[in-house]
């Protein structure tokens, strides 16, 4: 049977790396006099590129010279690396999900950085599920919620669009892989505030994750049943 090719968002979706990044957020953005707090992170612009809360911010809040701000940012990365380090962890259920789903090629398709990326994956201990195969909005100059960084990340992979399942917990990644033309599957662990995007398979836990999967490619790729149909619902 023909496997899809798995395309895995990274922070929120593999990794719980997200309230950490909002807190460092926090500190360097308010420290330069843009005010946001870790909840404005987590509520309004998660998933979303650095630099465009910046420029959102500054909309709000006035400009700030690109040499401060340039420097916060180094400084805030070079922070965020040594917390995810020490302190970052799996989102629950994930090692289960990829180790029964470790017969599917798969990626990693992120926003943030590559060394970002790395970091994430070395110290949660996920780096041989994926090995090089990582996709960096930086290293493709492409981010989510535009949908070219996703089918970069195919295209790479020699696979089409319409063979790809794209796993993303936060709302610019599911809209992304879905203008791309892909199965997606939205990892929503807040399902009281947020609402599945149409066109998106739900499930609030990666542990449900290798059954929805797994019907996917039965139904679709082994049957020529169209995968969005299909619901999560039950699993």
């Amino acid at each position: 049977m023909f496997l899809p090719l798995l395309l895995f968002d990274c922070d929120g979706t593999l990794v719980d790396s997200e309230p950490l990044l909002a807190e460092e957020m926090a500190l360097g953005l308010n420290a330069v006099g843009l005010p946001f707090a870790a909840s404005d992170y987590m509520g309004e612009f998660r998933g979303a590129r650095f630099r465009r809360i910046v420029a959102e911010l500054q909309k709000r809040h006035g400009d700030v010279a690109a040499d401060q701000l340039d420097i916060m940012e180094s400084a805030m990365r070079a922070n965020l690396a040594e917390r995810l380090a020490r302190e970052l962890t799996t989102i629950s259920g994930v090692r289960e999900a990829l180790t029964q789903l470790s017969a599917y090629p798969s990626a990693v398709v992120s926003n943030g950085p590559e060394s970002k990326i790395r970091t994430a994956l070395r110290t949660t201990g996920l780096s041989n599920y994926f090995d090089e195969r990582l996709f960096s909005g930086y290293t493709a100059n492409c981010w989510k919620p535009e949908p070219c960084l996703h089918l970069h990340a195919a295209s790479i992979m020699g696979f089409d669009a319409r063979d790809c399942i794209a796993i993303d917990d936060a709302q610019v990644g599911v809209n992304a892989a879905l203008e791309a033309g892909m199965t997606v599957i939205h990892l929503n662990r807040f399902p009281d505030a947020e609402i599945t995007p149409e066109g998106a398979i739900m499930i609030s836990s990666m542990y449900q994750l290798p059954t929805v999967v797994e019907r996917l490619t039965r139904l679709h790729w082994g049957a020529g049943t169209h995968p969005q149909a299909i619901s999560a619902k039950g699993t």
